[in-house]
């Protein structure tokens, strides 16, 4: 199945529903029609990007970002198309595969496999995250106890490398070390044109139980105890994570797969998601709403827009409750200033973004928490439970094989008093993290110097890589991209 990915199904429209049509569609070998329109799609993305300019750098085009390193195109710069890499070209029920094209968002992926009563291992929370992305810049959800992190159910990859190859990476094989070099490189040793991805059967509804705690030193070892033991009252843990509404008020939502529910409820109405923890139980969602269950606010995120006030809910379409919306106008405010304008003239105290995910292994999550209540004091704080499914080792983002870790996402602003610089609340957090011996996610600011960067991203092995796979430097440096924000 190498090298096959690259058009929208023929037979499905954009969100999954089949439209007529039968060359390509999921289920049917890839083959024909299908190949040939990729080869075609590979040749010319090829050919584009050796026409770019040599000096300039490269970055792509496209529609949506799930980035949080906002920054104005710079002069010279090379944008590469690549939609042609948007669509699921083949689901193999029974093998539990599917060929994607690397630019796929989960929302068209997971309406593609769901037909077949099949998931991705992992699914991450937002609907315009792509499999690519996800792989590069690294992804978690619910399911990551189990399943571990998205490049981890990935069989093999087709990359358009820095020097322009497209090669063939999987476990084995001469491309083996960029294989495991690729999850956290960000876009910088090339870019994911197809992906051959495992999949699970699912059921059609997910039980979810809300467990209140009432410490973090209570919420780590409940933690611990389901990593060790996979179950919650005699049934399956098939889904684990949490909100953090402070140091005295937290909740564990364990989820399993159900064929019935004997009633569903629906977050993207009126009622909000994540206050239904504080408000349920228990809850049955499908296992479409369930997957989508944080992208209709953004988490929490969609507070500062009026979306969260019933008036104002009422009369937003609900087509338009959707992660990628409230992150156009993030862009939209500080393309233009609106937000610091605002509070400027009002003499609103200086505010600090503080937009991160962290992975903390879990017998320092209490200290993480507890130094991050005090020292931030932003709240909830997402918790999500992982563990690498294997013994693999991924270098750009080391994580030790069998060690349960949480992640910690946390998404706002706090103020800084006088004499802090913008920045401060940030490196508190990078701090702590490496002093716990956690790793934090790129997507978003980083404030590391280069050689605390390079001791934590393995400097050394991605040298080697970017000489392989970039040697002329066409694509950003790691450091680059991720920390100086070029």
């Amino acid at each position: 199945m190498t090298g096959i990915t690259g058009a929208r199904t023929a037979g499905s429209s954009p969100d999954g529903r089949r439209s007529g049509g039968a060359a390509g569609r999921e289920g049917t070998p890839p083959g024909g029609a299908a190949a040939a329109r990729h080869r075609a799609a590979v040749a010319a993305l090829r050919e584009a990007y050796d026409t770019l300019p040599a000096g300039g750098s490269v970055r792509l085009a496209k529609p949506t970002s799930n980035l949080f390193r906002f920054r104005n195109p710079s002069p010279g710069e090379g944008r590469l198309d690549v939609s042609a890499f948007d669509h699921v070209l083949y689901v193999d029920p029974a093998a539990r595969t599917a060929v994607v094209g690397g630019m796929t968002t989960y929302e068209h992926l997971a309406d593609a496999t769901l037909r077949y009563g099949l998931m991705p291992l992992v699914v991450p929370q937002l609907k315009t995250i792509t499999l690519g992305g996800a792989v590069t810049g690294l992804g978690i959800e619910s399911t990551s106890l189990r399943n571990g992190l998205p490049h981890e159910s990935v069989i093999e990859m087709e990359i358009l490398t820095g020097d322009g190859r497209v090669v063939t990476a999987a476990p084995e094989g001469e491309h083996a070390r960029l294989f495991r070099g690729f999850p956290n490189s960000y876009g910088t040793l090339g870019y994911a044109l197809s992906l051959t991805i495992e999949l699970e059967p699912v059921k059609p509804y997910v039980h979810l139980r809300h467990r209140p705690l009432r410490s973090v030193a209570d919420c780590m070892r409940a933690v611990g105890q389901i990593a060790a033991d996979g179950t919650i009252d005699g049934a399956p843990v098939d889904f684990i994570d949490g909100i953090a509404f402070g140091p005295d008020e937290l909740y564990l939502t364990l989820a399993t797969f159900s064929d019935v529910a004997p009633w569903i409820s629906d977050y993207t109405r009126q009622q909000i998601y994540y206050r239904s923890v504080q408000d349920h139980r228990e809850d049955f969602l499908t296992i479409r709403d369930y997957l989508w269950r944080w992208d209709t606010d953004w988490f929490w995120c969609s507070r500062p827009f009026g979306v969260q006030n019933r008036a104002i809910r009422r009369l937003w379409p609900r087509r338009y409750r959707r992660s990628d919306v409230y992150r156009r106008l993030v862009a939209f405010d500080r393309r233009y200033g609106l937000t610091a304008q605002m509070n400027a003239a009002r003499q609103v105290s200086t505010r600090e973004d503080v937009i991160q995910d962290v992975e903390i292994p879990v017998e320092g999550g209490a200290a993480f928490l507890d130094f991050f209540f005090r020292d931030v004091g932003m709240r909830p704080v997402w918790m999500c439970p992982l563990r690498l499914r294997s013994s693999q080792t991924w270098p750009l983002y080391p994580l030790e094989p069998g060690h349960v870790y949480v992640n910690f996402g946390f998404w706002g602003t706090v103020p800084l008093a006088p004499g802090q610089p913008d920045g401060y609340h940030n490196r508190l957090v990078e701090d702590e993290v490496a002093a716990l011996g956690g790793r934090k996610g790129l997507y978003s600011t980083a404030f590391y110097t280069e050689d605390e960067f390079w001791r934590q991203y393995d400097g050394q092995e991605y040298s080697e890589l970017k000489h392989t796979y970039d040697p002329d430097g066409r694509l950003l440096g790691l450091y680059d991209k991720c920390v100086r924000g070029r």
